[in-house]
């Protein structure tokens, strides 16, 4: 039982808050608790100010490589014209780079500069590099290191290894500060007897209030020195060395490029980051609160605009580019809706997927995850009923899901949606009936239209049916800004190339084989019978003698030589099992479309946990689809796909955000046939595909120019080769 009062006892009743403990005691906990939450903030400036620190290095070596570049004219542009520069050329000074390096002295012994041109020659240089410093973006590769990428790896591993926790923690010492600091300052009349004293009436009533809110805070914030005191022990950890660093990074890729991106200060444009959303609808966006209570891991900026896009806008297509994190934007909205208080969301993607999204759940939130699907689905789909969380089924499952009586889903999201196109196939009719019972839809796709207008209707169709009317055709003629127009309010795109500036490069390299004999024999036979399919894979139809696949195990063996993974893509099974055969090793895979989904990811995760180089083999329309191969660093593609955007998503599985390593990619192709018409007759198809679709656009001005069927595509190929070759 409580036998003392005080005198703000009676201010604490009168705002509904119960007796506490003395005064002087709350005062002093919420001191203590006060300097815990400086403590961390001073140690997390400390860690990020290391970063900035080992930063600064890179960024100077990027300036002055591009200042070597750059003539000495280009001093023109900063000091308006005013320079002269001849006599600066003539002494043999043509780079920015060279007046950088000079001293204003030096430059002033050239015949014709002024002490006073020779200042702002100086300076003008210096101005550059500092800009060229300030925009320099940072991308560390695995494959390239040296010893002050070394230090910077050293500097984030500390911030990276100190958790999410971290995050909340700072949060949590960024809102005690606000909360306290005014509190104490507030109640120090309260802190002895001859404060009190000397204060006034009024100071001595503020004093009682600010006791009883600190008090409050006190309560509602129990255990959180606990977190602080954890948070800050995470930074003060002794530095980790170079080897276990670059080890780290390698192992979490995603979590350094994500920090890098924050710290570095290379964020990207914001009308990239947006998806060159209209003006009111970005701003709309971006005043959506993103609650991150029940999500484990940090979004990059883009990837909390998509999630607050969805929450937004409730019924949309997040239409990324591969590998910039659909899935996980997807996570995070639903664990906000978790914190608003809704317990049930449904996930319906293909069969070779469901593993991925299960793990991803389990990995990236907190959110129960249960999948529902094979002979067991209708007992999940009853346990998810009764207790909640996340079901994740297959599109071709959907329909066997009856909806559960008094379950309320928050969101239902829909992943590869661009498999729902056509609204007469049983799994499209079972994503309507689904889209029509829940108020929030999340469709995902990186290919939401590939080349019509009408299919990205029909996705339009099961969401927003209101909007069709203003996405025309027309729109599409017009051009990007009034195709954007129309479809913003449902439809977000961002590409890798505009927001991920840090990720390593991808580096495109067509190896160009000359038919072996065999090899031409086998390209006339298939022009003669019009067999388009033999003709894309004549080159492997003879393994022994196969000039192509001669190339193909020399690549891998240079990837063997530098411990580099590699994946192997081809669209034909008996061109990988002649890859498998010719490599005469162990292999992981092939992966195609009849491997059951959890096989595909086990041999997925074998091929990532295997230590130095390994192979994997894949159909390139198996694997492109939902898997994620960041631990490939070289990828070959046997031969050119059909369809651009087949090739540009096995490749994106590979080049994603968790790449440690520069991607190469080796397309294996041959002259004067089927490979070299296929690049031609489709690279007017490819550039309009990055023009329209890469940034939201989702037409083509000239539909018969882009839309080439694969039948039609033959036909042409054929009649081409039988005029070439006379046969």
């Amino acid at each position: 039982m409580c036998h003392w009062r005080w005198e703000g006892q009676g201010v604490m009743m009168q705002q509904g808050l119960r007796p506490v403990r003395e005064p002087r005691e709350v005062l002093r906990g919420a001191h203590e608790l006060l300097e815990a939450a400086r403590a961390l903030l001073g140690d997390h400036r400390e860690a990020r100010a290391g970063v900035h620190a080992a930063l600064q290095p890179l960024r100077n070596g990027i300036a002055r490589e591009q200042l070597s570049a750059m003539p000495v004219a280009r001093l023109k542009d900063v000091t308006g014209g005013r320079l002269r520069l001849g006599a600066v050329e003539q002494a043999g000074i043509p780079t920015v780079l060279d007046v950088l390096d000079s001293t204003p002295y030096r430059l002033q012994l050239i015949p014709g500069v002024g002490p006073q041109t020779a200042n702002q020659l100086h300076a003008a240089a210096r101005q550059l590099c500092e800009a060229a410093e300030r925009s320099a973006s940072i991308r560390v590769d695995a494959g390239a290191r040296d010893e002050a990428t070394t230090r910077l790896l050293i500097a984030l591993h500390r911030l990276v290894n100190a958790g999410t926790g971290l995050t909340r923690a700072r949060a949590l010492a960024e809102e005690l500060d606000e909360r306290l600091s005014p509190l104490l300052a507030d109640a120090r009349p309260l802190r002895s007897w001859w404060r009190r004293v000397l204060a006034t009436r009024a100071q001595r009533e503020r004093a009682r209030a600010a006791v009883a809110r600190a008090a409050a805070v006190l309560e509602e914030r129990a255990g959180s020195r606990t977190l602080l005191a954890q948070a800050s022990v995470d930074l003060l950890r002794p530095p980790a060395d170079g080897d276990r660093a670059w080890i780290d990074y390698e192992l979490r890729a995603a979590d350094y490029q994500t920090l890098l991106a924050e710290l570095a200060a290379t964020d990207p444009e914001h009308d990239a980051v947006e998806g060159f959303l209209p003006t009111d609808l970005a701003e709309r966006v971006r005043a959506q609160p993103l609650d991150d209570t029940h999500r484990d891991v940090s979004l990059r900026g883009y990837q909390a605009f998509g999630a607050r896009f969805a929450l937004a806008q409730r019924r949309v297509i997040l239409g990324d580019e591969m590998g910039l994190g659909k899935t996980v934007q997807a996570i995070a909205a639903m664990a906000h809706l978790r914190a608003e208080g809704a317990t049930h969301f449904l996930v319906a993607c293909p069969a070779s997927v469901l593993v991925n999204w299960v793990r991803e759940v389990e990995g990236r939130s907190f959110l129960p995850v249960r999948p529902v699907h094979g002979p067991g689905r209708a007992r999940a789909w009853g346990e998810w009923a009764r207790s909640g969380g996340v079901a994740v089924t297959t599109l071709d499952s959907l329909h066997t899901l009856p909806p559960a009586p008094g379950v309320d889903v928050g969101m239902f999201v829909v992943d590869e949606a661009h498999f729902v196109k056509n609204p007469e196939t049983r799994r499209s009719k079972a994503v309507a009936a689904w889209c029509g019972n829940v108020g929030r839809v999340l469709f995902l796709t990186g290919t939401p239209m590939e080349n019509r207008v009408e299919e990205f209707r029909n996705l339009v169709a099961h969401l927003r049916p209101e909007l069709l009317p203003a996405i025309r055709q027309s729109d599409a003629a017009v051009g990007p800004r009034a195709f954007r127009a129309a479809v913003g309010p449902v439809y977000l795109r961002r590409n890798q190339r505009d927001v991920l500036l840090e990720l390593p490069e991808v580096m495109h390299v067509d190896e160009w084989e000359e038919f072996s004999a065999a090899d031409a024999r086998a390209y006339r036979k298939a022009v003669r019978d019009g067999n388009f399919m033999a003709m894309r894979r004549a080159a492997y139809a003879d393994p022994q003698r196969s000039a192509k696949l001669r190339r193909v195990v020399e690549l891998v063996q240079e990837a063997a030589e530098n411990e580099l993974k590699i994946v192997v893509f081809s669209y034909f099974r008996d061109v990988l099992a002649a890859v498998h055969q010719a490599l005469g090793r162990e292999v992981h895979g092939p992966v195609t479309g009849d491997v059951p989904a959890a096989r595909r990811q086990e041999i997925v995760d074998l091929f990532t946990d295997e230590p130095g180089h390994a192979v994997l083999l894949a159909q390139v329309q198996a694997g492109g689809t939902g898997l994620n191969l960041q631990a490939a660093s070289v990828v070959i593609l046997c031969e050119p796909q059909v369809k651009p955007t087949l090739e540009a998503q096995a490749v994106a599985r590979a080049h994603r955000m968790g790449q440690a390593r520069r991607v190469q990619v080796h397309r294996v192709l041959t002259p004067e046939g089927v490979d070299q018409r296929l690049l031609e007759i489709l690279r007017v198809k490819e550039g309009l595909f990055d023009a329209y679709a890469r940034r939201s656009d989702l037409a083509e001005a000239t539909p018969d120019a882009v839309d080439v069927s694969e039948p039609e595509l033959a036909r042409m190929i054929i009649a081409e080769e039988r005029e070439r070759l006379a046969t």
